[in-house]
């Protein structure tokens, strides 16, 4: 737990209490102590119980707080059976790839029985973000939130909620899921899907067994919330809605956007979204409902997890109302929601879009077939960007980088992919095979990059959210179909796009990213569906110093963990 504002990670009925012990502290930065302590505990969901692994006995995990100019200290002490990693998802790590976190990219992983502290200052950041495992699978049960308050004495820029709370979506594996990756990898096919969805770690009471695994948020009559809300799933982009409740849209991954109202959000994996809701309706129970978004002919988790609106006073005997969430395949809502999100670009909040392009960068993103010799079909799915599926090298890449050990990765990712085709015309289903490497693009420190991300039909069509780690970028453009460099280029949002640190690009179709790289190290981009990336779906980027010391990657911890 943290050493300071230690109960605040602690259940949500203290956090408005929290929240008045983080606004009434002095106005200077702090230094925040967390210990993550990784262990295996027994949990029943859906009538099943299993051993999991959890941070401090806890799924999800505990939620750091920090205000925005504070120092973070975690120290992660691994007492499972398994080597881990923590990733804290959008923060920038300012030189300090070294506290990112992906395990074999800037670290080691943890082995069993040694600890590793997390050296993280918070710099120009404020919002919801979290923190995951960023090794195997993982992820499926080690998860938190992290809430960045703004420096004291700054406000949001919108109604100052009420109260506020935190709705983590997830899924739930009834088998172990370590155990369903390997059972898949043996067949060279996708592993069994998740048996349900999770709201803060509960199904809800559309599933067997879960009438008391129910997330319920007690709420009072004309006041206002926001809600922080995080799609820690593995594998799902989602829906999420309150029956009768309109959601206002204040903020995309930690950065503040235009308010607009939707009945619903779409959240891809990776994402944040904070809303507000007003409890405007008439007093009873609400259902709050995730369900999945998936327009390609992809096999996925359909269920609904479902948590509760309640209004003081209402008794549980009233039964809850089910919102209407858009339909499975709802194309149309996803790109209009997605279309609605701008960044506020005010004197305060700029959006410093870069307008000059020094480097342009095209990649396509496609699934494939290659020869497996330990599967039982022989060939093996697989994935990859400009037809390289990325292979993981045995030492952390930032200190290969670091020290220039040799042949550990090679900087010659191609720009662009070596044969253009027509990228979404009819599923191209012969020569599906991919080339295999650790392949980087090296990137001049301050370059300015535009980054256009292609799905293509290699197999089929499907929407893929890409994240980048180290930095936020600036989605300038995105469209159906393939990229056309002068007509689409031409329509870019250059005043006030959104600017997030997770894309989703849409199913048969690209998107448009711009930033500066000016943020030294090694830094992972992936596809955060856990599926894609243990595919291959993955490259990095080595951005070099700058002119001065003050400008290059920090020399690494002396506790690094050993390769």
């Amino acid at each position: 737990m943290a050493k300071t504002n230690s109960f605040c990670w602690g259940y949500s009925a203290l956090l408005f209490l929290c929240l008045v012990g983080f606004f009434s502290t002095p106005a200077k930065a702090a230094l925040k102590t967390y210990q993550f302590d990784v262990q295996v505990k027994n949990v029943s969901r859906l009538c099943h119980s299993k051993p999991i692994v959890t941070v401090n006995g806890m799924f999800p995990g505990p939620t750091v707080y920090a205000r925005e100019g504070d120092t973070l200290l975690v120290n992660v002490t691994n007492h499972a059976q398994y080597n881990m990693s923590i990733h804290w998802h959008g923060l920038k790590q300012y030189r300090n790839g070294w506290a990112d976190g992906p395990a074999y990219i800037t670290q080691c992983p943890i082995k069993t029985g040694h600890s590793y502290t997390y050296n993280i200052t918070i710099t120009g950041q404020r919002g919801t973000l979290w923190w995951h495992a960023h090794i195997f699978w993982l992820r499926a049960t080690v998860y938190g939130a992290i809430v960045i308050l703004p420096k004291q004495g700054t406000g949001f820029p919108f109604l100052q909620p009420y109260k506020e709370a935190n709705i983590v979506l997830g899924e739930w594996w009834n088998n172990d899921v370590e155990e369903v990756v390997k059972q898949g990898n043996k067949l060279g096919m996708p592993p069994n899907m998740s048996d349900a969805h999770t709201i803060n770690g509960k199904p809800g009471p559309l599933f067997p067994c879960s009438e008391k695994h129910t997330y319920a948020l007690e709420v009072e009559q004309g006041k206002t919330y926001l809600l922080r809300i995080i799609n820690a799933a593995l594998n799902d982009e989602l829906f999420f809605a309150i029956a009768g409740h309109n959601l206002t849209v204040v903020e995309i991954d930690a950065v503040y956007t235009k308010p607009f109202t939707s009945q619903a959000i779409l959240i891809a994996p990776g994402q944040t979204t904070n809303v507000l809701v007003q409890a405007n309706q008439a007093a009873g129970r609400y259902f709050m409902a995730a369900r999945p978004f998936m327009d390609a002919p992809v096999s996925i988790d359909n269920k609904t997890a479902t948590g509760i609106l309640q209004y003081k006073g209402i008794p549980n005997t009233v039964q809850p109302v089910l919102p209407q969430l858009p339909a499975l395949n709802n194309t149309a809502f996803a790109l209009s929601f997605n279309a609605k999100l701008r960044s506020l670009n005010t004197a305060q909040f700029p959006a410093s879009v870069p307008l000059k392009v020094d480097r342009h960068l095209f990649y396509t993103i496609g699934l494939g077939i290659n020869q497996c010799t330990t599967c039982l079909n022989g060939t093996q799915l697989t994935a990859s960007l400009n037809n390289i599926t990325f292979v993981m090298p045995k030492i952390g890449l930032l200190q290969a980088h670091y020290f220039n050990t040799k042949g550990v990765f090679t900087t010659d990712f191609p720009d662009r992919p070596a044969t253009p085709f027509n990228y979404t015309g009819a599923p191209l289903t012969a020569n599906l095979g991919t080339k295999l490497g650790t392949r980087l693009s090296k990137l001049a420190f301050n370059s300015t990059v535009e980054l256009v991300l292609q799905d293509t039909n290699l197999l089929t069509v499907e929407s893929h959210p890409f994240h980048l780690h180290g930095y936020n970028f600036f989605v300038v453009g995105t469209g159906v179909g393939n990229f056309d460099p002068k007509k689409d280029s031409a329509k870019y949002n250059l005043v006030d796009p959104p600017e997030r640190n997770t894309i989703g690009v849409p199913t048969g179709g690209w998107v448009a990213l711009r930033f500066r790289a000016d943020n030294p190290g090694v830094w992972f981009m992936h596809c955060h569906l856990e599926l894609h990336t243990s595919w291959g779906l993955k490259t990095a980027f080595v951005v070099e110093n700058g002119k001065d010391s003050d400008h290059s990657v920090l020399p690494p911890p002396t506790d690094l963990p050993p390769c």
